[in-house]
């Protein structure tokens, strides 16, 4: 390990001993404080660099790197409010359980609250919204041999702690003082001997499995007893890849379906009779449809509101939360029972135990729920053949993906959008949202950094025009950073969403303080970054285009013009569909 100076040398301790941990990507905005982290990790051979003008793009690139790997990324930037740009990306990955190191520089100590210029208080930034702070030594001239063997394993902890359980963002401020550049300073430290062989971490930390007990199993056994019509919903964030398979030889077991959210890894895996995913249609079709009495859910909360409510009905005799790291998804405070444990692990073990005394479930109930599945997919069947609308272009997208492709859903909108109109399939397909937070910021900028983790998968990102305005500034990854990806932009010229809500009635304040039009396309954003760029008002010519964006070389944006309120009517006009269906071919006594 050989620097020309103190903060070289600093700095270069620090990232090779993130790279033996495990790190393989860094994303980095350019300033003068940073100069020797960035030199650093430019000069690490192991270590993939994506550079960006625009903190905030750089942040949720790192998110969407993380994201998709499933492993720690690095974030590096200047001092200042350069760091208050790392925010909202941040908070994402605190309530998205997304494993981030995050790495400001800062000016040194006696320089703080003096006025000195670009200087702002960065000890503890990001609060209770990072899992560890550490505001990091100043690089010594002549540093002690535990000095050194210290930096290295607060590497390790760091991201280990970032990838651990729950996973989450670890920030580590640095404060260097000039020179920041390699410029050789006599006095200093110059050379170090590599602790381990080449590639061994100093230390190493193992986390290991979190499998349930028998008093876990026992717990949840019982409270599956009490009732007949068993039900589990899997949602976001289970962090699992063998749940999919074990869920549906689970659910068989003990013949309960399976609601599976179009962000849980299963509705797009796992395709079987015991896996529903019609569910926002059919339950506002039908609403006196009877609820489970028992329910198991894993992951996060329901994107449906309709089954949110339906799942939270009082009627429900029995709630368990299966979290393998423990965390409380359950806004409506009505779990009987958590169990922190592996779910994968729980359910085949319950299904072993209860293997006996499921013969007899209730049968009508199951009969019922499947021909309202069919009933939901036969409505949106039928409204192909009406004018085009927002919900059935999210459809052609799963429609037209290949196999083992990737997807980025934007919030608001286009998510509820997937999670109702796109059916279930086994074409092992990824999908990414920032769900942690929900929010439209970052979108472009975070799907980017998923496309350049698994540059194999096409990825195709479905974003409103608003979340797309948002983070225009992050298409420039596209180009600088060689990411390739396919954008299909809904465009209904303003917040679409507030039409499902109350204050769509109140107008004004509605249309130029809710809605917000703003009466752009986007052809010429297109142009800009050097995207390949088409209109498709009409589905035909969607789904040419975008069949044609699939096998292009380069990007492609396909925007996709729609009306908000015959959006809104066609989405309607399916549940009424759906309605009449089990109307004519389903008894749905009351509850």
């Amino acid at each position: 390990m050989n620097a020309p100076n103190r903060n070289l040398l600093w700095a270069k301790i620090m990232v090779d001993e993130l790279a033996r941990s495990g790190l393989k990507a860094v994303s980095l905005a350019p300033g003068s404080r940073n100069t020797p982290l960035v030199i650093a990790f430019a000069e690490h051979p192991d270590i993939q660099v994506y550079s960006h003008i625009d903190e905030r793009s750089a942040a949720f690139f790192a998110l969407g790197l993380a994201l998709a790997a499933d492993q720690p990324a690095a974030l590096v930037c200047s001092s200042g409010t350069a760091t208050a740009n790392f925010f909202p990306a941040i908070i994402e990955a605190h309530y998205a359980r997304v494993p981030l190191l995050v790495l400001t520089a800062d000016r040194p100590p006696e320089v703080r609250e003096s006025g000195a210029n670009q200087t702002v208080d960065q000890v503890k930034l990001y609060g209770d919204h990072v899992l560890w702070s550490v505001d990091m030594p100043l690089p010594e001239a002549q540093p002690a041999g535990v000095t050194i063997r210290s930096l290295r394993t607060l590497a390790a902890r760091a991201y280990a702690l970032a990838d651990g359980m729950p996973k989450g963002a670890v920030h580590l401020n640095f404060p260097f003082r000039k020179p920041l550049e390699p410029i050789p300073v006599e006095s200093d430290l110059h050379d170090t001997p590599d602790p381990r062989p080449a590639g061994v971490p100093f230390t190493r930390i193992l986390r290991g499995r979190v499998l349930p007990t028998d008093a876990q199993v026992a717990a949840l056994c019982e409270g599956l007893r009490q009732g007949k019509r068993g039900a589990i919903f899997i949602g976001s964030r289970t962090g699992d890849e063998r749940l999919p398979e074990m869920l549906v030889d689970a659910a068989a077991a003990l013949q309960m379906p399976v609601f599976a959210d179009a962000l849980s890894g299963v509705r797009f895996s796992a395709p079987n009779r015991w896996v529903m995913g019609g569910y926002e249609t059919f339950l506002k079709a039908d609403p006196a449809l009877q609820p489970p009495d028992v329910v198991i859910q894993i992951g996060g909360a329901p994107t449906s509101q309709a089954l949110d409510d339906w799942l939270n009905r009082e009627s429900v005799k029995f709630r368990a939360l299966i979290s393998a790291d423990g965390s409380w998804t359950d806004p409506n405070h009505r779990i009987d029972l958590l169990i922190h444990a592996e779910p994968a692990e729980v359910l085949h073990e319950a299904a072993a135990w209860l293997a006996d005394e499921f013969d007899v479930p209730d049968p009508a109930w199951l009969a019922r729920l499947r021909a309202a599945e069919r009933a939901a997919w036969s409505s949106i069947d039928a409204a192909a053949d009406a004018p085009y609308f927002d919900g059935l272009a999210v459809a052609d997208v799963i429609d037209l993906l290949p196999d083992n492709a990737s997807v980025f859903i934007s919030n608001s909108l286009p998510v509820r959008h997937l999670d109702q109109f796109a059916r279930p399939n086994g074409k092992n397909l990824k999908v990414y949202c920032n769900r942690g937070a929900s929010g439209i910021d970052g979108i472009i900028s975070t799907a980017l950094g998923a496309a350049a983790a698994e540059p194999e998968r096409p990825l195709v990102l479905i974003t409103g025009d608003l979340a797309f305005y948002h983070d225009m500034n992050g298409l420039l990854a596209i180009p600088r950073c060689g990411v390739r990806v396919t954008i299909v932009l809904i465009n209904n010229d303003g917040g679409g969403i507030f039409y499902r809500l109350p204050i769509q009635q109140f107008d004004p304040p509605f249309t130029p303080l809710f809605l917000t039009p703003h009466g752009l396309n986007f052809e010429h954003a297109a142009k800009l970054y050097g995207l390949g760029y088409a209109r498709t008002p009409e589905r035909a010519a969607f789904r040419a285009a975008f069949t044609e964006a699939l096998n292009a070389e380069d990007s492609t944006m396909i925007e996709v013009p729609t009306q908000v309120q015959q959006d809104d009517a066609r989405r309607r006009a399916v549940i009424a569909r759906c309605a009449e269906l089990i109307k004519t071919n389903v008894s749905t006594p009351n509850e």
